[in-house]
């Protein structure tokens, strides 16, 4: 039994509090824990001792991890005091979406084999294979669909989808770039790109009138990406989805002058907060890539369903 007074001690600190709120619910790495809390190694580490000698949390290897955990025979009146300092803790939230994502990335062991492929990929070569035209031929699988490319500044990714999708929509708030755009469309024939001058956070186009709603390295520069990321909702149709690739968040605040990039780039956790507000399910998400070059700027793609309106039946059973 631990000492009544060593715990008091112990308790007495939010972060510890926070610590121990995530390990009642869950057993999980230092590793894991210092993506969850955002904290410096050496104070987590100064916690966990603290917590250990206190008799509250006990740990176990796992090949090279160390697990932690509250330790299994803990009161339940020590269970419910740090469920109900929940309350009192302002971060709890972020908490809870953060182990939530490091749970959901635990599981998913065929991901983390796609990003060791990945990594081999690009380092080993082999003849006939790229990227480039491992892209077309998945674009080609594409089903034909209307598609808006969002802050689509000449058109690139929009021209390779045209070649597929039954419309695309392609949205920019420079004048120069849609025009650029349109005449690049109109010189290669594809008929089928709609050029719109507009607002990543007041999009001209209908609501629910599109099939994909796509944002490729833009979400940065809006003003407010929880709006455009609302917008995109909006304009999608029941069923629809939502894919956002963008720079996973960084320091480099240089990007803020020579790109005019608003945002330096966001987190897992952000993107997953923008979308689950905006009433998107069924998310997705994973960093895609890394540049080899300084500064190293790594790619975070997102990926989310519009959900269908429920049924007659289904509402009632609700009721």
């Amino acid at each position: 039994m631990p000492s009544i007074l060593r715990t008091f001690r112990v308790l007495s600190d939010a972060s510890r509090l926070r610590i121990l709120r995530l390990l009642e619910a869950e057993e999980l790495s230092v590793a894991e824990l210092l993506q969850i809390l955002a904290v410096g190694q050496s104070t987590l580490s100064t916690h966990l001792s603290q917590l250990r000698q206190a008799g509250l949390v006990e740990d176990r290897r796992t090949g090279k991890n160390v697990l932690y955990r509250l330790k299994d025979d803990s009161p339940e009146s020590l269970r419910t005091l740090i469920r109900e300092a929940a309350a009192e803790i302002p971060e709890t939230a972020a908490d809870d979406a953060a182990l939530a994502l490091a749970l959901d990335k635990r599981r998913d062991r065929s991901r983390a084999y796609f990003d060791e492929l990945a990594g081999k990929f690009g380092k080993h070569y082999v003849p006939g294979r790229s990227w480039k035209g491992l892209a077309e031929a998945l674009l080609k699988l594409m089903p034909p669909m209307t598609v808006a490319d969002l802050g689509a500044g000449e058109g690139t990714f929009s021209q390779l989808l045209a070649q597929r999708a039954e419309r695309v929509i392609a949205v920019d708030n420079s004048a120069q770039m849609v025009q650029y755009g349109a005449d690049l469309a109109r010189e290669h024939g594809l008929r089928n790109i709609d050029y719109r001058l507009g607002d990543m956070e007041n999009l001209p186009i209908e609501d629910s009138s599109v099939d994909l709603a796509f944002f490729s390295q833009s979400l940065h520069h809006a003003q407010h990406p929880r709006r455009a990321v609302q917008e995109a909702f909006r304009i999608l149709k029941p069923g629809g989805r939502i894919a956002i690739l963008d720079l996973l968040k960084h320091h480099m605040e240089e990007a803020r002058d020579l790109y005019a990039d608003q945002w330096l780039g966001f987190s897992e956790v952000e993107l997953r907060a923008f979308l689950t507000r905006a009433g998107f399910e069924e998310m997705e998400s994973a960093i895609v890539h890394k540049e080899e070059q300084a500064p190293h700027f790594e790619t975070l793609m997102a990926v989310a369903l519009k959900p269908q309106p429920a049924t007659k039946l289904e509402r009632r059973s609700r009721k």
